[in-house]
C-alpha cells in the first residue's frame, strides 16, 4: 500500500475529525493511597553529541553565551520551571569508560579522553564530578551517579563515593578540599554499572550479579541516615531471565533498584526518519511505546515472586523515541527533531508511570539537551523548547502526588487492522487536595469524547491546559521556537460530579480540580 505523508492537505482532514463513542472513566477518589515519585519526572545527561558540550556547557571562559560556572542561564531556567527530580550522569554507555579522576582538579591539567561510543570524538574532561554537582544544584535536582564496573574497578567506585559523601578526615575528602569543595555533597543514588548486557561488558546476568554485589560491598553509606540508594544494570526491555536472575541472586538487603531500558524503536536497524514519518511509522512507534506497559507488569511480576513488599524499586532510567538522526548530522550525536509524535510518547509513559508507581519509583528520559528525545534543543546562543518539554512540565503537577485509580475501556486506535488504546489516563490529587487528571490520544485522526466520573460531588472548579497541534509532524524549531506550546484549555464542562471534554487527535490535556 501507498503511504501518504502527513502533508498539509492531510492536516486538514485530520482537522475536521468526528467525535468517537463517549468513553467513561471512573476515578476512584477514596483510593488515593500510592505516592507519585517525582523521581519518576527524572532526566539523563550522557557525554553524548551536544548534551554535555556545546550543550549544557560552554565553559566557564565564555562570554557570547550567558552563563553561570560554565552552564547555561538559559537552560537552568527552563530546567528550574521544569522541576528537575533528579538527574543522571555521566552515561549511559559513557559510564564504564569513564575515570572519574580525570575530571577533578586544575582544568588545565585534566586529560583529554576519546569518547569511543559517540563519534570519536576528543573530550578534555572540563565537565567533571563539581561541575554536574553545580549543575544539579542550580537546578534543584538530586544527583545520580553512574558507576564504572565495567573498565573500573572496585576501588575507583569506593574512592568516588568516598570524595563526594565523606564529610571527615580521609585521602579522598582530603583531595576534594584540596579541589575547593570542603564539605561532602551527600549523593544518594549511584547506579551500579550500566546496560552490562552490551556495552557495559557483555556480561551474562549470571555473571554480573557476582559484579553487582563485589563492587556494591565496598560502596559505604557515610551518613546512615542518608543509605546509598544502589541501582543495578537491569534488563534490556523484555530480557525477563535478566531481571529473574538478579533477583535470585543479589540480596534484597543489598539492593535498592534495578534498572529497566526501553526505547520506543521501531527498528533497530531501520528507525525511521526522526520528522518526515508516515502514519505507519508513527503507528509502529506508539506500538512499541505502549509496550512499556507490559514491561513494567511483567518484571514486577518476577520482582514480586523474591520482594512482595516492594522494597527494590524498578528503575526506568533510559526510556523515550530513538529515530535516524536528523539530516545531516552527525550519525554518533543522535541529534533527532522533536515531533508531536514524541509528545503523545512522553504523556502515555508518564501515564503509564503514574499507574505503576508502586513499583516505578525512578525514571530518567533520554536525553535532557540536544540528544533523542530531548527536552531542549540548542544551536549556539539559540535555545527552543520542544513538545516533549511541555508535557514534563504540564504533568509535573503528579510529583509526590498521590495516584487515584482509574477504570475505563480505552477506544481502539486503527491502522489497517492493527489496533491501540486511543486514551490514556492518569490522576492524582496533591497535598493542596487538588485533584490533577492527565489525558492522552494517540489517534492520528479521531478526536475521543471522555466522560469523568470524580465518584465524588464536591469538585466546584476546573481549568485545564492543552497541548495539540494539527500535524504529527509538527515540531518547533529555532526559527519558529513557539509553535507548539501549551493552551488553556476551557472546554471540560464539570457537573453533578462528572466531567465532559473531547480530545483532539495527538493530543494531551492535564485537568486541575479545586474543591
Amino acid at each position: 500500500m501507498h503511504l501518504k505523508r502527513f502533508t498539509a492537505s492531510m492536516a486538514i482532514a485530520v482537522c475536521a475529525f468526528q467525535a468517537k463513542a463517549q468513553t467513561k472513566v471512573r476515578v476512584e477518589n477514596d483510593s488515593a493511597k500510592q505516592v507519585i515519585s517525582a523521581n519518576i519526572y527524572g532526566h539523563f545527561a550522557e557525554h553524548l553529541g551536544h548534551c554535555i558540550y556545546n550543550g549544557i556547557y560552554v565553559g566557564d571562559t565564555a562570554r557570547e553565551i550567558p552563563n553561570t560556572d560554565g552552564i547555561r542561564n538559559d537552560i537552568i531556567a527552563a530546567l528550574r520551571k521544569l522541576k528537575v527530580p533528579i538527574l543522571r550522569w555521566p552515561g549511559g554507555c559513557f559510564a564504564d569508560t569513564y575515570h572519574w579522576k580525570d575530571g577533578i582538579g586544575p582544568k588545565q591539567d585534566r586529560p583529554a579522553m576519546v569518547n569511543k561510543w559517540w563519534g570519536g570524538v576528543t573530550e578534555d574532561n572540563s565537565f567533571g564530578t563539581h561541575d554536574f554537582l553545580r549543575l544539579c544544584q542550580l537546578l534543584g535536582s538530586t544527583p545520580y551517579l553512574a558507576g564504572n564496573t565495567g573498565s573500573g574497578t572496585p576501588q575507583e567506585l569506593a574512592d568516588w563515593v568516598q570524595y563526594v559523601n565523606f564529610d571527615g578526615k580521609s585521602p579522598m575528602s582530603d583531595l576534594r578540599k584540596k579541589n575547593g569543595h570542603d564539605s561532602a555533597w551527600g549523593v544518594q543514588y549511584w547506579g551500579v554499572g550500566n546496560e552490562a548486557w552490551g556495552c557495559g561488558g557483555n556480561m551474562r546476568p549470571e555473571y554480573y550479579a557476582d559484579i553487582y554485589r563485589r563492587y556494591s560491598t565496598f560502596m559505604t553509606d557515610y551518613d546512615p541516615k542518608k543509605p546509598l540508594f544502589k541501582i543495578a544494570s537491569g534488563a534490556n526491555s523484555a530480557d525477563y531471565h535478566w531481571t529473574e536472575t538478579l533477583m535470585k541472586n543479589i540480596p534484597t538487603n543489598m539492593l535498592s533498584g534495578i534498572a529497566l531500558h526501553h526505547y520506543a524503536v521501531i527498528e533497530w536497524n531501520k528507525k525511521g526518519p526522526d520528522q518526515s514519518f508516515t502514519e505507519e511509522g508513527y503507528f509502529k512507534t506508539m506500538e512499541s511505546a505502549l509496550f512499556m506497559d507490559s514491561l513494567i507488569q511483567k518484571h514486577t511480576a518476577i520482582m514480586d515472586k523474591y520482594d512482595p513488599e516492594k522494597k527494590v524499586a524498578l528503575v526506568v532510567d533510559e526510556w523515550g523515541g530513538w529515530y535516524d538522526v536528523a539530516p545531516g548530522t552527525n550519525p554518533g550525536f543522535l541529534y533527532q527533531q522533536n515531533t508531536m509524535r514524541d509528545a503523545m510518547i512522553a504523556a502515555t509513559t508518564l501515564n503509564i508511570f503514574n499507574n505503576h508507581s508502586d513499583r516505578v519509583r525512578l525514571a530518567n528520559l533520554a536525553q535532557i539537551v540536544n540528544v533523542l528525545q530531548a527536552v531542549i534543543l540548542t544551536d549556539k546562543e539559540k535555545m527552543i523548547l520542544t513538545p516533549t518539554y511541555h508535557i514534563m512540565e504540564m504533568y509535573n503537577v503528579h510529583q509526590d502526588a498521590k495516584l487515584i485509580p482509574t477504570n475505563y475501556v480505552s477506544p481502539k486506535y486503527d491502522y489497517n487492522g492493527k489496533k491501540l488504546d486511543a486514551v490514556s489516563v492518569s490522576a492524582s490529587v496533591d497535598k493542596s487536595q487538588k485533584l490533577h487528571i492527565s489525558l492522552a490520544n494517540i489517534d492520528a485522526h479521531n478526536a475521543q469524547t471522555v466522560e469523568l466520573d470524580l465518584d465524588a460531588n464536591n469538585y466546584k472548579t476546573i481549568k485545564g491546559r492543552i497541548l495539540t497541534s494539527d500535524k504529527l509532524t509538527n515540531c518547533n524549531t529555532f526559527q519558529n521556537p513557539n509553535k507548539i506550546e501549551p493552551e488553556v484549555y476551557t472546554k471540560a464542562s464539570l457537573k453533578n460530579g462528572k466531567v465532559s471534554l473531547s480530545i483532539p487527535p495527538f493530543s494531551a490535556i492535564v485537568l486541575e480540580l479545586s474543591k
